[in-house]
């Protein structure tokens, strides 16, 4: 986690890393569809951007945790083209993050703060972009934003999706605006979507961007019926802060522990509804038919010559813990949490075996994709181009990520959330609760067991970071909690027998 030479102030990298947007003023709430400039002498390249649905960041068999996960096709995007280490996203829940991913924003900036909220009117998508200059765009699977809807949205010319959450066997989808209710599991009808467009149905002269958008591995987790009871005989090992003990919670907020006893806590998991083993399994055997997916995606490309000419990127929209700290799920700003698995496979352009130690975030993709298609970034972005850095070349980049997550009526466990990660400490600020704050040195724990927010020692530490966040909020008209009216399914019960 040590800084490379690339090493530059806050203030330079956000004077200098907008450079290359259109001539716009950045404005919060900004969605207006600008008129790109096209980037001189670019080259552009076919898109195929993979999306999961909580699958965290080691979850992944080229990392060894956990021990028995195999994902042969992710290992070989991994050793074939860039890992990108240290990958985060702004906001740690589905809506959000998918909206931060298709508009390149912040959630207080998009709107959609959490899984209830509407899409405000006008928002712009990326794909529009790149439709502007004749870009084919398709998009198969999970939208999870704005109402329990399904109908095709801007920016795809062709559009398969679900309500909601959708089904994992033999799902109704909606098919460019038709719905039809079809057989088979979900993970694989999706991909052979994805892959009769790519054969069948887009001109063969035109470039594309395709947006393969999983529903797995969303709880409740099911598994393809080839990969059910793969991991049944596994031993499945505890993180070490998982035991309900008074040294993991030393120093801890106390909303962390009595989160144990919740819906998204180990000892009453949905309500007691699954047994911490169990779920886990099958978690794993169900990123097997994510895999599975990568690995036909990468054959086709080789099979039809496309490869060169192609980049495909896999992420996941958020991570999940599985007993970090007692918990599970996501939300908070733990590790566990704010981590996605981030590879990107392209022969030609990418280096095998590249490793990106750099921080890069959900918003990051759309001025990737941009670039990628010969588009320079609209500055109502706030993320910025990994490009530069999977060609691994000298490029100013940030030296912070922030997070922020707003409390759910539905799910009152975990408590508004804004923070500042460096590539040494987290600094975790709570809003609207009487309890601690946290401070992480990753460096020396990269497991978030010791909170020096108490510590003496590391006060300027706390008031610089304190003073960044703020100014974050501040720039990007961050400084307002948003509101929602209570609706829907609560979960608020504890065992009463804990």
């Amino acid at each position: 986690m040590n800084r490379s030479d690339k090493q530059v102030t806050r203030r330079s990298f956000l004077q200098t890393a907008g450079a290359a947007a259109a001539a716009v003023p950045l404005l919060a709430g900004d969605s207006k569809l600008y008129k790109l400039q096209k980037i001189k002498g670019a080259k552009p390249r076919n898109v195929i951007f993979i999306l999961s649905d909580d699958h965290r960041y080691d979850a992944m068999g080229f990392l060894g945790k956990p021990k028995f996960l195999e994902t042969p096709h992710m290992d070989r995007m991994a050793r074939e083209g860039a890992y990108l280490k240290y990958a985060f996203v702004t906001t740690s829940l589905c809506s959000p993050s998918r909206a931060s991913i298709l508009t390149g924003q912040y959630s207080h900036r998009h709107g959609v703060v959490d899984n209830q909220s509407s899409v405000p009117e006008g928002t712009v998508y990326f794909p529009q972009y790149l439709q502007q200059t004749g870009v084919q765009t398709a998009f198969f699977g999970k939208w999870h934003m704005g109402d329990n809807e399904d109908n095709p949205r801007p920016g795809f010319d062709k559009w398969v999706s679900f309500k909601g959450q959708g089904e994992y066997h033999d799902p109704t989808l909606n098919i460019d605006g038709k719905r039809e209710k079809v057989q088979g599991y979900i993970s694989d009808l999706l991909t052979d979507y994805a892959l009769d467009w790519l054969e069948n149905d887009r001109d063969q002269n035109k470039p594309y961007f395709l947006y393969l958008s999983h529903k797995a591995v969303h709880a409740m987790f099911q598994p393809a019926k080839r990969h059910l009871g793969t991991y049944e005989d596994v031993e499945v090992e505890y993180p070490e802060s998982m035991a309900n003990t008074d040294e993991n919670y030393e120093g801890k907020p106390d909303w962390v522990r009595a989160q144990r006893n919740s819906w998204h806590g180990v000892d009453y998991m949905y309500h007691g509804a699954m047994d911490f083993d169990t779920f886990y399994k099958r978690y794993c055997e169900t990123v097997r038919g994510i895999d599975d997916s990568v690995g036909r995606i990468l054959q086709y490309l080789e099979e039809k010559g496309e490869a060169e000419n192609t980049v495909v990127f896999y992420m996941g929209d958020n991570g999940f813990c599985f007993g970090e700290h007692g918990l599970i799920d996501k939300r908070h700003m733990y590790e566990s949490s704010q981590r996605v698995p981030f590879l990107a496979w392209a022969p030609g352009l990418i280096q095998p075996g590249t490793l990106i130690q750099d921080m890069v975030q959900n918003i990051d993709v759309a001025p990737t994709v941009l670039e990628l298609a010969g588009l320079t970034m609209p500055a109502n972005m706030d993320g910025h181009s990994m490009l530069p850095l999977l060609q691994k070349k000298e490029v100013e980049w940030r030296d912070a990520v922030f997070y922020e997550y707003y409390w759910e009526w539905n799910f009152p466990h975990t408590p508004t959330v804004h923070g500042i990660r460096t590539d040494r400490y987290k600094y975790i600020h709570y809003h609207g609760v009487w309890d601690s704050d946290e401070l992480y040195d990753l460096g020396k724990d990269p497991d978030e067991r010791h909170n020096l927010i108490q510590s003496p020692d590391h006060k300027d530490i706390i008031i610089s970071l304190s003073d960044r966040l703020w100014e974050w909020l501040e720039q990007t008209e961050g400084m307002k909690i948003p509101l929602r009216r209570a609706r829907g399914f609560r979960a608020d019960q504890r065992d009463p027998e804990k």
